[in-house]
């Protein structure tokens, strides 16, 4: 519309006083100049046309190269065996990665770290410190460039993809919803469920509770409930979803990143009811989520700063005490803010 609005007293300017002096010399007339003015006017809409189809082209050509990047990602090695996993830890052994394999432009460098069985552990650090990637490779998003990742002592490139999608659940803080009923996103979890194992876990996630105020319930198209849900909404379905799935290593990727603050505490309760006797590995964004971590991995630039209890990091570990300064302030700062608004109200 901007550009027809622009056109349009152009392409008037260039037809009218050339048409008035062609009237004045006998060369037109008054009619064929009225018809000239006319037909210079619908020019403007081909061209908006032509402007609609270049924007839509271009966005063909992102569509096509996105598609084409896809299709042309390399195949991870299958081995398609069902190996025997007599223990659900987790260790890195020197894994070190980079997303083009060259050794200049490693994301992490020389890791070592384990998890034991049924513990939890939590990956903190500043952004671009290599916690997401961690979560990944041992989820075999993609394989390690030098060292091994084990589960139960197995090398997770002996594990058929299929074994080692059983074995952990993902659950990332942008949790997309299918166009299918609630219940339905919810049983992709585990495809055999029952109805009421789907409600069970949809409770012990707390989504229950607004589940069953819409109009159609668990039956609701995702696509309808979506307008009307928050993040913490989802975020709750997918965890639902996770404890259906049952399996026995959980990574929550910053999973409370962009919950608000209403929905923090009841996603608390749904990831405690997710990850009961699971090994468990959390990146956190607020730290008050993870203090009580059975051990708490501080990261940065792609290395292991520090490792330990939360009292112990207080006491030895600068980066540690200065991102929990920091959270803690940020924290008090929404207290009084709203403590503030109260007293106005």
């Amino acid at each position: 519309m901007n550009l027809m609005m622009a056109i349009m007293p152009t392409t008037l300017l260039g037809v009218l006083p050339v048409g008035l002096l062609l009237v004045q010399n006998g060369s037109i007339s008054p009619a064929e100049l009225a018809m000239g003015i006319i037909l210079s006017l619908s020019i403007v809409g081909p061209l908006m046309k032509a402007t609609t189809f270049i924007n839509e082209a271009k966005s063909m050509e992102y569509a096509v190269e996105a598609a084409n990047e896809l299709l042309n990602l390399p195949m991870l090695p299958d081995s398609g065996k069902i190996v025997s996993i007599p223990r659900n830890d987790i260790v890195l052994e020197h894994v070190t990665f980079s997303y083009d394999g060259s050794e200049q432009n490693e994301v992490l460098h020389d890791v070592n770290l384990e998890l034991p069985e049924g513990s939890f552990t939590a990956l903190v650090g500043p952004s671009g410190g290599g916690k997401s990637t961690i979560a990944r490779l041992i989820a075999r998003f993609w394989d390690v460039t030098g060292g091994n990742i084990t589960i139960g002592g197995k090398n997770i490139k002996e594990l058929s993809i299929r074994q080692l999608s059983e074995l952990v659940s993902f659950v990332t803080q942008d949790n997309f919803l299918f166009n299918c009923s609630l219940k339905e996103n919810i049983r992709l979890g585990n495809p055999n469920a029952t109805d009421e194992e789907v409600y069970a876990a949809a409770k012990e996630a707390c989504c229950d509770e607004f589940i069953v105020r819409l109009d159609k319930g668990y039956d609701t198209p995702a696509g309808d409930a979506g307008k009307r849900l928050s993040g913490g909404e989802k975020q709750r379905i997918a965890i639902a979803r996770a404890i259906l799935k049952n399996a026995p290593i959980v990574i929550l990727d910053e999973a409370t990143a962009f919950t608000d603050p209403q929905n923090e505490d009841k996603i608390q309760k749904s990831i405690m009811a997710l990850s009961k006797g699971k090994t468990l590995l959390v990146i956190a964004h607020r730290l008050s989520t993870i203090q009580n971590a059975d051990q708490i991995v501080v990261l940065k630039k792609g290395r292991i700063v520090d490792c330990g209890k939360q009292g112990e990091l207080l006491k030895r570990c600068p980066l540690y005490a200065d991102m929990w300064k920091a959270h803690i302030g940020a924290k008090n700062w929404s207290v009084s803010e709203k403590k503030e608004v109260v007293a106005h109200v």
